[in-house]
């Protein structure tokens, strides 16, 4: 069966293209000989489902591994406890009976079947604990319990009684069998539950899973991880890519976000990229893992619809004060320090939009900064703004040959910031002079570029706006004017990053608030590098 990227439900190794594994699986069955229990909360399409059938492989040579998804049931299974008792019991005998490989469990296990169809009105949560209590007592090895999808259970009071009955066998462990692990996999934290069980209640917050370990296990791909998995997709198709570069810069989009990286390496294997934007599926080319290929499925992945990107819309609809919190990140330029505890910020990380790094909070990734750039641009207010209006009447000029004319582009945005935002007080450019530039650059890159922001210089003061445009890239550095010191210091930091990037001309665009100062542009030379400056 020949092999492909998959974005869809689990990843076989025999089917899929996958990182290897190995030493995840390894870190995580440390855990479970030392009988924890513990909750992957990792948010959505982050491999937790493909690392909960992969661990049940893993184990299977020393425990008996019992595998059960709660997505499968209704919420009318946790009603009550007599009809999730019989419904766990079910799902738990027919994986007891998929396994058979230990007599003594499954013998004892026809307690429990008998009671299913002998007892069923009176099998509720202490009655199945027993039976389970037994069934644990009796197997020749060590029973462990993975529960995939726990979020669909966790608003139901009979599920927090069923943590319960977990957390009173784990405590009383040496006095009565109970599982030797239990793995729960979830986007929520399940230590901090949130429950409403009438409609006339208060939220509630925490359970009874406070007996769990934290997993800190980093579940992203590292650039190495990435290289492993194209090596052997190269040597099965001998592309002639440059497995390390090509690695390089998925990393470098994706931070590793699992998702995402099997995503653009779908997209570049099984399209055929145009070179004004736009993709042609079922057809191959050439020099698809190439740098250019990889920028055009980056563009192609943010202009089609997802399942995780439509995850990460509906919840900045639900939750108010993450869309703001991240505004001010983004547009702001804000630095935001990592508070424990606080809603936003654990929303935030719980749901994937940020990591933390140094004591703060970034967005997690470059795809999902410019999803973010682009639906904050797109609102209706930013849109009434006359800079996006000016954008769109000026567009066509920018464009000659396929080739994007980033001197013109900041010519005519000091002209039209100038214009409308000149009598404006100093405090106004400092915070919203970024918004307007990307505002204004949005509508003329459309559908044949990108943008995103350095990580490393994202603050009030400075900021790295990189540009790709058909496979082409652009450095534009924004500063708040700060004197002349701090300027030639901006100016040889900018001709570093050129050389990270490999560029011989670099863009500046200054916000000066001196009343003697020179609008508009001209050309500097930095030793090799050539320098646009703007000023507004």
């Amino acid at each position: 069966m020949k092999k492909r990227f998959n974005v869809t439900g689990v990843c076989r190794p025999g089917m899929h293209y996958m990182v290897d594994m190995e030493g995840r699986m390894i870190e995580i069955k440390k855990m479970v000989d030392q009988g924890d229990y513990f909750t992957i909360n990792r948010a959505r399409q982050y491999g937790k489902t493909t690392t909960l059938k992969a661990l049940a492989d893993f184990l299977e040579k020393d425990y008996v591994v019992i595998s059960l998804d709660f997505q499968i049931l209704g919420a009318s299974k946790f009603r009550n406890e007599n009809i999730f008792s019989l419904t766990f019991a079910s799902l738990f005998v027919r994986a007891m009976e998929s396994i058979q490989e230990d007599r003594a469990a499954m013998q004892a296990m026809c307690t429990l079947k008998q009671a299913l169809q002998e007892n069923r009105a009176e099998l509720e949560l202490f009655e199945l604990f027993e039976y389970l209590s037994g069934i644990c007592s009796q197997a020749k090895k060590p029973i462990v319990l993975l529960i995939d999808e726990v979020d669909s259970a966790s608003n139901n009071q009979v599920f927090l009684d069923f943590l319960a009955q977990l957390r009173g066998y784990y405590i009383d462990r040496e006095a009565r069998a109970t599982f030797h692990s239990v793995i729960l996999a979830s986007v929520y934290d399940i230590k901090n539950i949130k429950r409403k069980i009438r409609s006339d209640e208060e939220y509630k917050f925490n359970s009874p899973w406070n007996i769990a370990v934290d997993f800190q296990m980093d579940m992203s791909f590292s650039a190495a991880d990435i290289a492993g998995m194209l090596k052997h997709y190269e040597a099965d198709h001998r592309t002639g890519m440059d497995v390390r570069e090509i690695a390089g810069m998925i990393y470098d989009y994706t931070s590793g976000y699992p998702f995402l990286v099997s995503y653009l390496c779908k997209l570049i294997d099984e399209n055929a990229f145009l070179p004004g934007g736009g993709a042609v599926p079922g057809r191959h080319t050439e020099n698809a893992w190439t740098r250019e290929g990889v920028l055009a499925a980056v563009r192609t992945m943010l202009s089609e619809p997802n399942t995780l990107f439509e995850s990460l819309i509906n919840k900045l609809e639900d939750y108010p004060e993450l869309r703001r919190m991240l505004g001010d990140l983004l547009l702001g330029g804000k630095e935001i320090p990592y508070v424990v505890g606080m809603r936003s910020i654990e929303t935030a990380l719980m749901f994937g939009f940020v990591k933390k790094a140094d004591h703060n909070i970034v967005i997690a990734n470059r795809i999902f900064e410019i999803l973010l750039y682009n639906l904050f641009l797109a609102s209706p207010d930013m849109q009434k703004e006359r800079i996006y209006n000016e954008a769109l009447r000026d567009k066509n000029q920018f464009i000659c040959g396929g080739y994007l004319n980033m001197r013109l582009v900041l010519e005519k945005f000091v002209m039209h910031f100038d214009e409308i935002y000149g009598d404006r007080q100093q405090t106004f450019i400092e915070e919203d002079g970024r918004r307007y530039f990307l505002l204004y650059l949005r509508p003329i890159i459309n559908g044949a570029g990108n943008y995103y922001v350095e990580s490393r210089t994202r603050n009030m003061e400075r900021t790295d706006v990189i540009v790709d445009y058909c496979g082409e890239q652009f450095v534009v550095e924004l500063k708040v004017w700060r004197g002349n010191a701090y300027h030639e210091r901006g100016e040889e930091q900018l001709a570093a990053y050129l050389e990270y990037y490999h560029l011989d001309r670099g863009y500046m665009l200054s916000f000066i608030f001196n009343k003697k100062k020179e609008t508009g542009v001209k050309e500097l030379r930095i030793g090799e590098k050539v320098l646009i400056e703007a000023v507004v």
